[in-house]
């Protein structure tokens, strides 16, 4: 692993990867993807049983065709491709592209949107400073409700990480911010860091640390609290955090899953069983279990199968994958 140059304030760092590393890069959209469609059937459905074994059978709210991914990955499709350019995620200009991409899914391509994240996007006008018109519709409907932790940018923050794994800090910049175009509440904006944090350190090492390292990269007030709900998700079981439209239970739901199974196929099967949103679940476990385990550890009945808007297959979640984590080496 070799560090890229510094840019000056407001640029990401840039990172060479080794061949192991860049195999869990490419696994962490097609993960989320996976474990979307996988969850499709089973949405707010009663819980599979022990004995049942998900299935990519489609069904679900949208209806889906087998093997095809929902909003979960539709939305984080919207992020990778600015990611993919090369873009610094925290600028306006990066922000700017992701909610014009936003705003384009949601007129065009939206098979089934979470109610928090229709508001906001139905109360955005196309303007200049897009992206900042978008988080003051997500401010306003905050100011109006009180309630803007729901689990629909954290389903969608995974790729985030690909553009910082040099950077941690800009990671967490990036990754509130991009929560902040949909999610006003500052726990959804944290659930996002530690996610992201978590799925940064897995491509890096193959290993879970880094979701507790992002506990330093939240408000010290904040720490505490998601220390404690972290310890929850790694002693209860994965079924015990369920309904999970809310931010926090999403979480925990989606690391216990990850946590008490030892492969990329347990963790999303797992995951499914929870129950509830189970598509919404499964996608964010699959981020980080792709990042964990690698492409190489995604079934290949799941990758022939999957599939989802705007005509995506696996090969190209595969490339936005890639180019977000080493634009310098796509391009080249």
């Amino acid at each position: 692993m070799t560090d890229g140059t510094t840019g000056a304030a407001g640029t990401s760092v840039l990172m060479m990867l080794t061949s192991d590393q860049r195999d869990r890069a490419a696994g962490v959209l097609l993960g989320a993807a996976c474990g979307d469609a996988l969850g499709v059937p089973y949405e707010f459905a009663e819980p599979l049983p022990e004995t049942a074994v998900p299935e990519m059978a489609g069904g679900g709210l949208g209806p889906y065709a087998p093997g095809e991914y929902s909003d979960d990955t539709q939305m984080q499709v919207c992020v990778a491709e600015v990611a993919a350019s090369g873009a610094d995620l925290r600028s306006e200009e990066a922000l700017d592209g992701i909610a014009e991409r936003f705003l384009r899914w949601f007129h065009e391509g939206a098979s089934d949107v979470g109610l928090q994240t229709a508001g906001v996007l139905a109360a955005t006008a196309r303007a200049d400073g897009l992206s900042r018109a978008m988080r003051e519709a997500s401010a306003d409907l905050h100011r109006k409700t009180g309630r803007t932790a729901g689990n629909g940018s954290l389903m969608r923050t995974g790729v985030v990480a690909l553009s910082y794994l040099a950077d941690p800090e800009g990671l967490a910049e990036a990754a509130r911010l991009v929560s902040s175009l949909t999610h006003f509440d500052d726990l959804a904006g944290d659930a996002c860091v530690l996610w992201c944090s978590g799925v940064r350190r897995a491509v890096l090492d193959a290993t879970l640390d880094g979701i507790r390292e992002g506990l330093d990269l939240l408000p010290a007030e904040r720490r505490g609290h998601w220390a404690a709900w972290l310890r929850d998700a790694e002693t209860g079981p994965p079924w015990r955090f369920s309904p999970n439209g809310f931010v926090v239970p999403a979480l925990q739901a989606a690391w216990s899953a990850v946590t008490c199974t030892g492969s990329l196929p347990d963790g999303l099967v797992t995951a499914v069983r929870v129950g509830n949103d189970t598509d919404t679940v499964a996608a964010i476990a699959g981020a980080m279990l792709g990042a964990r385990y690698g492409l190489s550890a995604v079934p290949a009945e799941w990758r022939a199968k999957v599939h989802g808007w705007p005509d995506l297959r696996a090969d190209d979640l595969v490339d936005l994958a890639r180019r977000a984590a080493e634009p310098e080496r796509a391009a080249g």
